[in-house]
């Protein structure tokens, strides 16, 4: 299988340097798949890791997930693309000069943060579009 959503051998290397990397941090970074057809990197979000825990108070991480994967021409039904990126792929294979469409989230979630304001006041917020529920080419 060549390039598109599902991440052939090419990305076998990958795969294991994120397992690996989780294991390192004692993270769960297993390979997954949420829309089916697209294969997103199951990604354990610590705030630790990035400085944040000093204000977030809960939960202390979340599942972000991210896209991965190639959008070549010709785009199948299947890789959830725009008409810009059918468009652009297809500019794309007749001129390189042109890139590819990109492998992207199309659908995002919320989740909901406990943490402290610059006043020191406890705030809870649903924060909009922080959980990868689907990509596509874009």
């Amino acid at each position: 299988m060549a390039g598109g959503p599902r991440v052939a051998a090419q990305r076998d290397e990958r795969r294991k340097v994120t397992k690996e990397r989780g294991q390192r941090h004692g993270k769960r970074a297993a390979i997954g798949t949420k829309t089916g057809w697209q294969l997103t990197v199951y990604s354990s979000s610590d705030f630790n890791d990035v400085g944040w825990h000093k204000w977030i108070i809960a939960p202390s991480g979340y599942d972000a997930f991210f896209c991965l994967g190639e959008c070549r021409f010709p785009l199948a039904d299947h890789m959830n693309s725009s008409s810009h990126a059918m468009v652009q792929t297809l500019v794309n294979s007749v001129n390189g000069a042109v890139p590819r469409a990109c492998c992207v989230p199309t659908s995002l979630s919320p989740i909901a943060l406990l943490y402290l304001d610059p006043h020191d006041r406890v705030v809870l917020k649903n924060c909009q579009d922080m959980v990868v529920e689907g990509c596509g080419c874009r």
